[in-house]
């Protein structure tokens, strides 16, 4: 069965739709199960980032419909969400795995860290057991394509990210960062990024929110900052002149109240906000106040397309590195194919072999001469192994069936003897 994709990414759909279906956590095993148990799919990966949700399956085409309907019945979807959903079957599926595990469909053209998110998708599909030598093969080779793409092209150098994306707006919304405060809620890889994109640029205070605390105290003793547990927030937002925030939260973790409070205490002073979290960790409407400036990740698309530019000229050349490894990975794939057909006809060639050498043994116990036996067995060994052959050929004859005829031609290499 071939390869199919199901999904929606930063390329077709918002971070208000993406949102609807994030998996995070226990809820990829979850929604792995469940996949594996619909009829006609026998593996399934499952891909779930800021930007893009994506199943990766093996199945029917059956299959593939049942799981386009499960995720509406799982995520309650309305049925016009299915414009925003993309399906990638067969050799097209394979090149978007491929383009996505060499950061070559991200939203930041080469970034790294998608082939982790990836990697940690297939870790997740192994302990589910949903994964199967199809899609373990596959995903092995993207791996080691992404690998040599990042070593053999530029597409890695003069790296953008989402974090430097976010403070190189910020830094122009205040054109330096000395005098300002910056709260960043979360621990994560992202985080981490900001608070050292803000401290090289000398930011004046830095404080990290989240709820495990001794996280939070870890990372901001990095670079000098203030932690602090979430569920003192609202306290904190006051002091905030940045707020960037990206966690794994389910639901908002800074509500409507928290930013009214903290526009009031501050005398209408403004707040540069960054949401880079999908689900949206800033409650909506947020944006709407006066005073409060939102971007949201989608927001940073401009941003991070400006810093692009020099990596432009290594995407083609990685596009064409990639054009060809895909091309090795179809031709080894679709050699595989023949492996049965080649295992049953040794099995066959074997048989007959021992039937015939049994019936020269024969003749030799009958006393029969070496020779004659030896003659006997060649004969009766090359008109047992051309019988079938021989039929289809005359039958193809026949019917008038080229096909056939110039494939006999080929497997048995008969021109080269008419050449000859």
């Amino acid at each position: 069965m071939p390869l199919q994709i199901l999904g929606l990414n930063h390329n077709t759909a918002p971070v208000e739709i993406r949102e609807q279906v994030v998996f995070a956590g226990d809820d990829v095993a979850r929604a792995l199960l469940n996949l594996r148990a619909l009829d006609g799919v026998d593996e399934a990966v499952l891909l779930s980032t800021c930007n893009r949700t994506e199943f990766y399956v093996v199945a029917d085409d059956d299959g593939g419909a049942r799981l386009r309907d499960w995720l509406h019945s799982d995520r309650a979807l309305d049925r016009s969400f299915g414009g925003s959903l993309f399906t990638l079957d067969g050799d097209e599926a394979i090149r978007h795995l491929f383009r996505v595990a060499c950061g070559l469909d991200s939203m930041i053209l080469g970034e790294p860290q998608i082939l982790g998110q990836l990697k940690e998708a297939y870790r997740a599909a192994q302990g589910a057991r949903t994964i199967g030598p199809q899609l373990g093969r596959l995903l092995q080779h993207s791996f080691s394509v992404a690998k040599k793409v990042r070593t053999d092209t530029a597409i890695g150098a003069s790296p953008v990210s989402v974090a430097s994306a976010a403070v190189n707006l910020a830094n122009q919304f205040f054109s330096g960062f000395t005098k300002h405060t910056a709260v960043l809620v979360g621990a994560g890889e992202t985080v981490e990024l900001l608070a050292r994109h803000l401290s090289s640029r000398g930011i004046g205070r830095l404080f990290v929110a989240n709820r495990n605390v001794e996280r939070a105290r870890d990372l901001a003793g990095r670079f000098g900052g203030f932690a602090l547990p979430l569920s003192e927030i609202a306290g904190t937002l006051p002091e905030a002149d940045i707020l960037i925030s990206s966690t794994a939260s389910p639901e908002p973790v800074i509500l409507m109240q928290h930013m009214q409070d903290a526009i009031r205490a501050r005398k209408r002073k403004p707040i540069f906000a960054v949401d880079i979290a999908v689900p949206r960790d800033i409650e909506e409407g947020v944006g709407d106040l006066e005073d409060v400036y939102l971007y949201s990740i989608d927001d940073l698309d401009r941003v991070i397309q400006e810093g692009q530019g020099s990596r432009e000229a290594a995407a083609v050349e990685a596009n064409k590195l990639l054009d060809e490894e895909i091309q090795r990975y179809l031709t080894i794939e679709r050699s595989k194919q023949a492996v049965p057909m080649i295992a049953a006809l040794r099995e066959q060639s074997e048989r007959i072999r021992d039937e015939v050498i049994s019936l020269a043994l024969r003749r030799i116990a009958r006393g029969e001469t070496a020779e004659d036996a030896i003659e006997f067995a060649t004969a009766a060994l090359m008109k047992k192994l051309l019988h079938n052959p021989s039929i289809a050929l005359r039958k193809a004859g026949e019917a008038s069936d080229e096909t056939m005829i110039q494939a006999a031609r080929t497997l048995f290499d008969l021109d080269k003897d008419e050449k000859a």
